[in-house]
């Protein structure tokens, strides 16, 4: 005997379909991050799109229901709260158009999930005040649109799924000939490609007999991507540096104040969407002045969710996508559930870095970095869990900064300032002259006062051929970095090095200390060592571990 054909959709299969499809993107995050060369080439679309629908799944997790329609309303909510990043805003719009659809309905068939599609279809568009073709969009909306076909002449759900996504792959082999950008990437969109990773889970759903168990991504084993396409694409294509986004808390948001919205958006930056429910809006925009963009949100309604980043340098790393922490990971070594005077929470990465931070009275310290920054929340919820009336917090990359000042307006129960480290051992010099039995406003001057006693130097490799800083840079060249200029690039590593060394120690410096990062080796190390021990002899030379990512090795001279 064959399979029996499946023909209604009910609320009990529609949640497996979208845990399935949810645990298919969390297992292919890295390889659809490897494909983001548009709209701006950051390789955050597989963790945008993957946590969006990790907060769908979720939600629906919880439901035990037959009822299609509740099912559905309860993915279209944790989606659109969930949704991260332009893709992410523009996926949570499927869920919510499909949603739409459904009201009324217990179970779907055929023709029933085809009208859900396209009216999914309608509703992305209409979020997206600039749709452009070669992308998700466009995959969906082939897909929606050849599904009203097949609805009619098969009520079978599995050959239903099957031919529509057949169109999908069709659409996305295309998408290059839509996209200049894709073709000279050599890859299709990565939006679309992760449309249809989902819908080869929700197709898995289908046909499950047994419940399906939400994956938060942390027993999941990837090959590590290939940046390669992303290192094709100039960074300085990005046109508009900060991604951002946040919630506007406000009810009555009608048409016409979306519309003037959009319009104000507009003439800020580019990307936009603005999607709303009874209660909230939300808004995905990128632009050079997010700040501003946020006081002008405030008029309309206090805001919440604030996320900041810098896609500039998420490019440059070649993008480490969030953990299934949602990109934070919060390391306490002191931590206790006392209300206390003071607390200090750092920013940073790499073991080795860790452990220092904590040795030195760090209460808390946040996962991030050069390529992956904490956003406003992130932050405030460091805050609460330090639980002190006073909050200091180093955010030690400059990247980091804005979110850390924009999380001061999300604290409530602590009075909360920035110490505005830029680096790393801006940070490690500055809690040297943390004093945790003096006033929180000495500690403030004293911290201050520190970052500009202290240098910062970086090796790392060239991702690509390029002039920058004067520099004519070749890939796989070493780059040495002086507090954030270019000023050295040689294809032998030991010369990169010298000519670092040489360049921060040229005014006189009584300490160095050299940070071992995760790519290091002890050969190269002991090259570092012997060239300052034989040419400034005087000065004390400290070798440690920080094993982070991204910089070969991290100087610190004062």
């Amino acid at each position: 005997m064959g399979k029996a054909i499946i023909t209604k959709m009910d609320g009990s299969m529609f949640r497996k379909m979208v845990i399935c499809g949810s645990n298919r993107l969390m297992a292919h995050m890295g390889r659809i991050n490897a494909l983001n060369v548009f709209p701006v080439p950051d390789g955050d679309t597989g963790t945008n799109m993957s946590f969006t629908a990790l907060a769908a799944a979720r939600e629906v997790e919880k439901l035990d229901t037959d009822d299609i329609f509740e099912v559905a309303k309860a993915a279209a909510s944790g989606a659109l709260r969930g949704g991260r990043g332009n893709s992410g805003v523009i996926f949570s719009q499927f869920f919510r158009g499909f949603c739409r659809a459904l009201e009324g309905k217990t179970s779907a068939n055929t023709q029933d999930v085809a009208e859900a599609l396209n009216q999914a279809n309608k509703t992305a568009y209409k979020a997206v005040m600039r749709p452009q073709e070669g992308t998700m969009l466009t995959v969906w909306r082939h897909m929606a649109e050849i599904s009203t076909n097949i609805a009619y002449s098969t009520d079978d759900l599995s050959l239903f799924m099957r031919e529509i996504m057949a169109e999908g792959y069709a659409t996305l082999k295309r998408t290059p000939d839509m996209l200049p950008v894709l073709k000279q990437a050599g890859v299709v969109d990565s939006g679309g490609e992760g449309i249809m990773v989902f819908f080869e889970g929700m197709m898995q759903g289908v046909r499950s007999r047994n419940p399906q168990i939400v994956s938060e991504g942390s027993d999941v084993v990837e090959e590590a991507p290939d940046f390669s396409a992303l290192a094709s694409i100039n960074p300085e294509d990005i046109t508009f540096g900060y991604c951002t986004e946040f919630f506007i808390n406000v009810q009555g948001f009608s048409e016409e104040d979306e519309d003037k919205f959009k319009e104000y958006l507009d003439g800020m930056g580019d990307s936009i969407a603005v999607v709303c429910d009874d209660e909230i809006v939300k808004v995905h925009v990128h632009t050079d002045h997010p700040g501003v963009v946020m006081e002008h949100a405030m008029e309309i309604g206090p805001l919440s969710s604030l996320k900041i980043e810098n896609m500039r340098f998420q490019h440059h790393g070649a993008v480490s996508f969030l953990d299934a922490k949602e990109n934070v990971d919060l390391f306490a070594p002191s931590a206790t559930n006392e209300r206390r005077e003071l607390g200090v929470i750092a920013v940073s990465s790499g073991k080795g870095f860790k452990e220092i931070f904590a040795e030195i009275g760090v209460d808390y310290i946040i996962e991030g970095g050069q390529t992956m920054n904490p956003s406003a929340e992130e932050i405030a919820k460091a805050v609460a869990s330090v639980n002190a009336e006073n909050t200091i917090i180093l955010p030690n990359n400059k990247n980091i900064i804005l979110a850390a000042q924009q999380a001061i307006h999300l604290c409530e129960d602590s009075r909360v300032e920035v110490v505005e480290s830029k680096t790393i051992p801006q940070g490690i010099a500055a809690m040297f002259n943390y004093l945790p039995d003096i006033s929180f406003e000495d500690n403030l001057s004293e911290m201050r006062s520190a970052l500009g006693d202290v240098v910062t130097g970086q090796i790392t490799i060239a991702v690509r051929d390029t002039d920058l800083d004067g520099q004519t840079i070749k890939e796989g060249n070493f780059i040495g970095i002086y507090e954030g200029k270019i000023v050295c690039t040689y294809e032998d590593f030991d010369a990169t090095a010298a000519k670092l060394v040489d360049f921060m120690m040229a005014i006189g410096y009584e300490m160095f200390t050299i940070y071992a990062g995760a790519d290091a080796n002890e050969e190269q190390t002991q090259q570092i060592e012997a060239h300052v021990a034989e040419n400034y002899p005087d000065c004390e030379l400290t070798v440690t571990n920080g094993g982070q990512a991204v910089y070969n090795y991290i100087f610190s001279a004062e």
